[in-house]
């Protein structure tokens, strides 16, 4: 058994693609197992080679694991993610540390992960990210992502809501998503503009992921949803800050993303929009979008 672990989102899961790929073409004999949580379900068969998916808390539960042939912490630097991944017994462990690669702050996520695999000899390709599209109802759409993880990483409503209006004018098809946490958020952004959906909170992962796969465009912040435009193809304009798009953002030769930072600033107060996120205007969407939109057919 090859052991994975990679138990974060959904952003954590797509930058892990390539790494996870790495090793099924490593070991095309072993059963690879990716640790993760079990709401990732619906991703996982998209990806390729995964045998089954572990939810993270039956690792707690060891005895009911034989000892991994290989363990490969694709977590983080440890300490912690280390110690559990030794606890299995695995005859081999590939990680980052004193035995293994150095951890690079500033690392592009993809290439981080591909540079490690590639330090124990297996070779790992930081471009292949790309997961076949699902059938979706939705077809066409462009999807204004209004929520994100952290507050610093939230770009104000009322922003989105001005990028929703000119693109409802434009004749796009506005669909408005985000978890239930942000219902209240994406209403304000769809008051008053007839045809807009507000999807937040009623949608699955594997409803979101459908209709990030078949929408004409993806407006975001940093989060997972545009992780998901970038391994579709879907066109997308993602809002960075305060994490750089050259540590998270999509391959900077896919010029169909365009990944919008105002540079590095210093953090604000706790809980509030992070400013080099809060300096993006409406307008500076709005061009981003004529960029995109000029070089998809």
């Amino acid at each position: 058994m090859i052991l994975a672990l990679r138990a974060l989102g959904v952003g954590d899961l797509l930058t892990g693609v390539p790494a996870l790929r790495a090793l099924r073409a490593a070991f095309p004999d072993g059963k690879l197992v990716l640790a993760a949580p079990a709401w990732l379900a619906p991703l996982v068969p998209l990806i390729g080679g995964v045998d089954r998916l572990l939810d993270v808390p039956d690792l707690a539960w060891r005895g009911r694991l034989p000892p991994p042939a290989v363990a490969v912490n694709l977590h983080g630097r440890g300490p912690q993610s280390h110690r559990l991944l030794v606890s299995l017994n695995p005859a081999r462990l590939l990680a980052f540390g004193p035995d293994g690669p150095q951890w690079r702050d500033g690392e592009h996520e993809v290439r981080r992960w591909c540079r490690m695999l590639r330090w124990y000899g297996i070779p790992a390709d930081p471009t292949d990210l790309a997961l076949p599209r699902p059938p979706c109802m939705s077809a066409g759409v462009t999807v204004v992502h209004v929520g994100a993880k952290a507050p610093e990483r939230r770009w104000p409503p009322d922003r989105f809501a001005a990028v929703a209006r000119v693109l409802a004018a434009r004749g796009h098809r506005v669909v408005v998503t985000g978890n239930a946490a942000e219902r209240a958020a994406a209403d304000r952004v769809a008051a008053g503009l007839s045809g807009t959906r507000v999807l937040a909170g009623t949608t699955d992962l594997g409803a979101l992921a459908a209709l990030v796969a078949n929408a004409r465009l993806v407006i975001s912040g940093d989060t997972g949803v545009g992780h998901l435009a970038t391994a579709f193809g879907t066109p997308s304009v993602l809002l960075f800050g305060p994490v750089p798009p050259h540590e998270w953002g999509p391959p900077p030769d896919r010029r169909q993303h365009q990944a919008l930072w105002a540079g590095p600033r210093s953090p604000g107060p706790p809980g509030a929009v992070h400013p080099a996120l809060a300096e993006l205007t409406p307008a500076d969407v709005l061009r981003a979008v004529d960029r995109t939109v000029s070089r998809v057919p």
